[in-house]
């Protein structure tokens, strides 16, 4: 094993190529130390731009990626490469799917090298307390082992806990992984999101962000069987729409057909792009 390179700007680009390439194996060769000055760029180009991004058209939208690298790369190929095309991911990158590393490290690279053109929102499996059990931790621990003497996995967190909670594209619509918050009532307050912490537990409504989801059909807010956060109604979702003077939200965090599905009141839309998620889900 060698110390592969030291990351520059060059040497992104020489990243990104093989990462773009047949069956690259990050663990074989890039060095923890390699990961983690990528972690430390990542993390200031999230520091340096808001926590509640303020996009203009167009964008690719896409949903939850749960390290199916594959699939991610599909989806580059068939939409475009950054920054020709403009990507936002809703979160939800790593844990579940088999190749956490492959995923994580192509999309934080294009977030490096284009920072103004390809956009990366925090998911509930971008905090510690989760991806500490669905995968991303087990699957640095197997592919680095004793190599890994600096702790990728909080290095990882650490650039994570820099990300965007939410975003606005063209001024009408509003992008978060999850869902709306009961304490949610203007805009400004997705400005006010502090940044840093591993657990929402206590954040308010960052929480609601990451792990609310929509229940159609009904009205008000319930206790989530997630077994934290909330369902909000189809009354809770009209009101928050014209509170915030948005015209439709986007999220991510269900399974989903197509990759895609309207919510019955046109005013939100539910994104995932991990097709046949976990061998299991059968959405195409």
């Amino acid at each position: 094993m060698h110390n592969w390179f030291r990351l520059a700007q060059m040497d992104v680009d020489k990243l990104l190529t093989q990462l773009n390439g047949l069956s690259f194996d990050v663990a074989k060769s890039v060095e923890p130390s390699i990961l983690a000055e990528l972690t430390r760029k990542a993390k200031a180009v999230f520091q340096a731009q808001p926590v509640l991004l303020e996009l203009v058209p167009p964008l690719v939208i896409c949903g939850d990626i749960h390290a199916q690298y594959n699939d991610l790369r599909r989806i580059f190929s068939q939409l475009g490469q950054p920054p020709t095309t403009r990507y936002i991911f809703l979160g939800d990158y790593v844990d579940r799917g088999p190749q956490n590393l492959e995923t994580i490290v192509l999309l934080l690279c294009y977030k490096v090298k284009y920072p103004a053109c390809f956009y990366l929102v925090r998911g509930n499996h971008e905090t510690s307390p989760v991806n500490a059990i669905y995968g991303f931790k087990s699957e640095l621990e197997q592919r680095y082992g004793q190599r890994d003497n600096i702790g990728l996995f909080w290095m990882f967190n650490d650039a994570f806990a820099q990300m965007p909670c939410s975003a606005l594209i063209g001024d009408r619509i509003l992008c978060m992984h999850g869902g709306l918050s009961p304490a949610l009532t203007e805009r400004d307050q997705l400005r006010l999101i502090k940044r840093g912490w591993q657990d929402p537990q206590g954040v308010n409504i960052a929480m609601d962000l990451l792990w609310s989801d929509p229940e159609p059909g009904t009205k008000g807010w319930k206790s989530s069987p997630r077994g934290c956060s909330y369902l909000f109604g189809d009354d809770i979702l009209s009101d928050a729409c014209r509170k915030l003077d948005v015209d439709v939200i986007v999220r991510a965090h269900q399974v989903v057909q197509d990759g895609y599905e309207i919510h019955p009141t046109q005013k939100l839309v539910t994104v995932f792009s991990a097709p046949n998620y976990c061998g299991e889900a059968r959405n195409y």
